[in-house]
């Protein structure tokens, strides 16, 4: 299975594009700043494992995203993503997310608003143990998958259909995990 890998920048790297954050619960009021009511988890026990995990909003106003995974009865994903939402992302834009992780390989999806289409798009994020970077993915880049299979003939994402975006651990590696999320920006190429 062939899986992209998101490219490690330094900070302040992204240069020559703008960056607004893609979800700002601040504006709402929320005290969960960037996370919050936004966001969601889910495991694989919607299929029957018994993976476990959980976010939470720290003191840093970032989010962890952490737990267990667990391979017992075919588990072994746990994911946290956005609510759907129109997410006005274009041809072109990237993903750019400052993640400090703990040296796994997470993936990034992004989610279609296709009610009747089961596959989101992803591209793998390879972290650092204990080290902050900033990662950016190009939507171009993404590759179409379907409960882990990647779907050769789905084309290239439509940015238009995004509505949710999401990071997932699936490593087939049982034990604790954690990463922390201290933003999500749009890149957008000026023209």
């Amino acid at each position: 299975m062939l899986w992209l890998a998101a490219c490690a920048m330094p900070p302040g790297a992204a240069g020559k594009a703008e960056g607004t954050l893609l979800i700002d619960d601040r504006r709402s009021g929320s005290a969960a700043s960037t996370f919050g009511p936004s966001w969601r988890f889910f495991t694989d026990g919607v299929m029957g494992g018994v993976s476990e995990g959980k976010f939470k909003i720290t003191d840093k106003q970032t989010m962890e995203f952490f737990g267990t995974l667990s391979l017992a009865n075919n588990g072994g994903f746990a994911s946290v993503r956005t609510k759907a939402k129109k997410l006005g992302l274009e041809k072109g834009d990237a993903l750019v997310a400052k993640v400090k992780g703990d040296g796994r390989e997470y993936s990034l999806n992004l989610y279609l608003n296709k009610p009747l289409v089961a596959y989101s798009y992803r591209a793998t994020v390879q972290t650092k143990k204990d080290e902050w970077i900033e990662v950016r993915i190009p939507l171009d880049k993404t590759e179409a998958t379907w409960f882990g299979r990647v779907m050769k003939d789905a084309g290239p994402v439509d940015p238009k259909e995004i509505n949710a975006v999401g990071f997932m651990l699936g490593d087939k590696k049982a034990g604790p995990f954690k990463m922390e999320i201290e933003w999500i920006k749009v890149e957008r190429t000026t023209k």
